[in-house]
């Protein structure tokens, strides 16, 4: 399995939990976010240029440090990551302007091009829960539960002690009636008409909402976004039940339990059913922000232990009883036995293989997981076999509905030529990629797949909401989350092919979920590996960093550049130094096709310590023009998870306008503060999908404990003619890619393909 997720903004912005802490009457302050060191002085010696530093052999390649001050990966830390990562992104995506949110008073904000982005996303993702309420049948496990609170305990019990399997609580649900293929399409098909301004809160609501914020001592320049999350009765919600503050990113559960002791008195404590179900709620949604789609039950009930709930157990049972979250319990698909006389023997032996363990889900992932396991099962077994004469990929996709393709970098030209030659036999074909950076190698034609989703590039949709394709290839597949995975899926017509590239070896998707890596580990497609290698002193690094192996490699050409520093201090000084002046004049590669990548936000070199260097010696300004200035380098999320590269180009009351590749881009004023950051320094998942000519990765010395062996390989491989590597880790990156695997997310995907489709369809 992969790692935790990633960061899915530019950088940290958590202004809810900023201003609770400053402003919650009775709560406790809350733990730091990510602290910045103050940079060290400077080492007066003299740079050192590629051609003189020590090539890498003994020497080490960086990796990660998940520490709180430094780490790029949310939850690895108990707060700081939720605040740099996490809290970011959810404000990114749900429209939480943080700052501007006292600043934009009663106001409705325009539509941004982000937020129509979402809406159209939750306009495709209302038809597909729309679909779904329409089968006569009930949902599979993914329902929310219904009787009486008795009922579903004694569910649970039964489940957890083995008298009862989890797949007895629900109800089989009837196929999804399939879609009929699209037709040939027209040259130009009609997009749908733009989705519809979301609705702001009404002024009532929030006024409201502010009173109570205010009697409980929070800060009430968090009422928009409390009405926002709660709805039009969000202050009685609240009144009602304090806890439901932590419905707000970015607040944590003791600035919960300051406000809920402010409008409750003494009479509230630790047991609260209110609190405790909150609490498992928030446990949950910090666990989808680490990639988990579900948690065993053991380590919900260890999570409200450690937030001192008096009965984890009970708490469980009450969370479970009022549909708050959903119960699952998968089961193991067996291996029949041949039928021989040894195999009844091994049949009847008293050993059993353990049960699968018992999960706590969310319904919002539990419905995405289903809708992508039954999306994927329809195209599997509605695609018509045909004969494609040519390599390996392309018969199996010509009689194959999903294939799978795993590779490297240089694997990429696999499935772009598989696009062409289908776009020859006269299919409708596309290219997607997860980066606007990515684009480059795949095709002029290629669109990213927040874009397809968006309707904003692509084909158009017909009435149902499917897309106009025959065939569908998705490149950075690993960057697949499980919610972008449904939508896509559920977007395509029945007989379209759809093939996922990717190299399994990457960090993985910065939202909840494995798609790629849970598909492939359920073997029920075709699964082609490629045999191209990775070519040159890089390629030849990297793919041994993928297996585990830190090679020393031939350089002639400084393709890789060792330079050692003592400090963070130190780094930035040289990061700064190899990127204004040693890389372009030694390897012949300008400034602004030169990449810096770090661990992580925070810290005395993250990516801000590092960006705020870079600007001062590469384009100084006063930031003119919230904080920035004509020809700053930056770093956009457009959507949780999406990051666009780009350059200042002017300022206007509108906002900012950019240079993002051939493209020019619009980031509306009131979304500046929110999702917009200087971009001469990212961290390895804003990276991901996206490569430069060069590169140079910052490993400072606080990074050594959390280096794992995907984002040493994922930070390496974004470098195309050079790399050097700013490092301070000693011995520390040597062992985390021989030993640093990362840590594994708990999904349900797999099982639910096992059980749809047959185990042993691949090639």
């Amino acid at each position: 399995m992969t790692e935790p997720s990633g960061e899915t903004a530019p950088e940290a912005v958590e202004p809810a939990a900023e201003e609770l802490r400053e402003g919650a009457a009775g709560a406790p302050a809350p733990g730091p976010e990510a602290a910045e060191e103050p940079p060290t002085s400077e080492e007066p010696e003299a740079a050192e240029e590629p051609a003189t530093t020590e090539e890498p052999g003994a020497g080490e390649v960086p990796g990660t440090a998940e520490e709180p001050t430094t780490s790029e990966e949310p939850g690895v830390g108990e707060e700081s990551a939720t605040g740099d990562e996490a809290g970011a992104a959810q404000e990114a995506g749900a429209g939480g302007q943080g700052g501007d949110a006292g600043a934009s008073g009663g106001d409705t904000p325009e539509l941004s091009d982000a937020q129509a982005e979402l809406a159209a996303q939750r306009e495709l993702r209302a038809r597909i829960e729309a679909r779904k309420a329409e089968k006569s049948g009930p949902l599979t496990s993914g329902a929310k539960l219904s009787g009486t609170a008795a009922d579903l305990l004694a569910a649970v019990r039964a489940v957890e002690g083995g008298s009862a399997s989890g797949s007895t609580l629900y109800e089989a649900p009837e196929p999804a009636p399939r879609r009929p293929a699209a037709e040939t399409a027209p040259a130009m098909t009609v997009r749908p008409p733009a989705p519809e301004r979301p609705a702001a809160p009404a002024p009532g609501t929030t006024a409201a909402v502010r009173e109570v914020l205010a009697e409980g001592g929070a800060p009430e320049a968090l009422a928009e976004q409390v009405a926002a999350a709660l709805g039009e009765g969000a202050a009685a919600v609240l009144r009602e039940d304090p806890w439901q503050l932590l419905a707000v990113a970015g607040v944590r559960p003791e600035q919960a339990d300051g406000f809920a002791r402010a409008l409750l008195g003494p009479a509230c404590g630790p047991g609260d059913p209110r609190r405790t179900v909150a609490l498992t709620v928030w446990l949950l949604e910090r666990a989808a922000l680490q990639g988990h789609t579900a948690l065993e039950i053991q380590a919900v009930r260890a999570g409200l232990a450690g937030h001192a709930v008096p009965d984890p157990e009970e708490a469980v049972e009450t969370a479970v009883s009022e549909a708050a979250v959903l119960v699952f319990q998968e089961e193991e698909t067996a291996e029949e036995p041949d039928g021989d006389e040894d195999a009844e023997e091994e049949t009847s032996a008293p050993e059993q293989e353990p049960a699968a363990p018992v999960l706590l889900g969310l319904d919002r992932y539990a419905l995405a997981e289903e809708s992508l396991a039954d999306g994927l099962a329809r195209l599997v077994r509605t695609a018509t076999a045909d004969t494609w004469e040519g390599g390996e990929l392309e018969r199996a996709v010509g009689a194959h509905g999903l294939v799978l393709h795993t590779g490297g970098e240089a694997s990429r030209a696999e499935p772009v030529a598989l696009a062409a030659a289908a776009r020859e036999r006269g299919l409708r074909t596309l290219v997607a990629v997860h980066a606007g950076d990515g684009r480059r190698a795949a095709g002029l034609d290629a669109v990213t797949v927040a874009d397809l989703l968006s309707g904003a590039a692509g084909p158009g949709r017909d009435e149902e909401g499917a897309l106009a394709l025959d065939l569908l290839v998705v490149l950075d597949a690993p960057q697949l989350d499980v919610e972008a995975g449904a939508m896509l899926v559920e977007s395509l017509p029945d007989g379209c092919r759809l093939v996922l590239s990717g190299d399994p070896e990457v960090l993985g998707a910065p939202g909840a979920g494995r798609v790629f890596a849970d598909v492939l580990a359920a073997r029920v497609c075709p699964r082609i590996a490629s045999r191209v290698p990775d070519p040159g002193p890089l390629g030849e690094l990297v793919s041994g960093i993928g297996v585990g192996e830190l090679n020393q490699v031939e350089a002639p050409g400084k393709e890789v550049v060792i330079v050692p520093v003592r400090d963070a201090g130190e780094a930035v000084h040289r990061t700064v130094q190899l990127v204004a002046d040693s890389v372009p004049r030694a390897i012949g590669v300008p400034s602004e096709q030169t990449q810096v990548v770090t661990v992580g936000h925070g810290g005395s070199a993250g990516t801000r310590a590092l960006n705020a260097a870079l600007k001062q010696r590469l384009n100084p300004g006063p930031g003119r023009f919230g904080g920035y200035d004509i020809g700053d380098r930056v770093a956009y999320a457009p959507a949780p998870g999406h990051t666009v590269t780009g350059t200042v180009l002017s300022a206007d009351t509108d906002g900012l306008r950019l240079r993002c590749g051939d493209d020019e881009l619009l980031v509306p004023r009131e979304r500046v503060d929110a999702a917009l950051r200087h971009g001469w320094a990212l961290t390895a998942h804003q990276a991901a999908g996206a490569r430069w000519p060069a590169v140079v990765v910052v490993l400072p010395g606080d990074a050594a404990g959390g280096l794992s062996r995907p984002w040493v390989y994922t930070a390496f491989g974004r470098a195309e003619r050079h790399l050097s590597v700013v490092h301070g880790v000693d011995q520390a990156l040597a062992r985390a890619v021989a030993e640093g695997v990362a840590p594994e997310r708990t999904t349900r995907l797999r099982p639910l393909l096992e059980a749809l489709l047959a185990v042993g369809g691949e090639e």
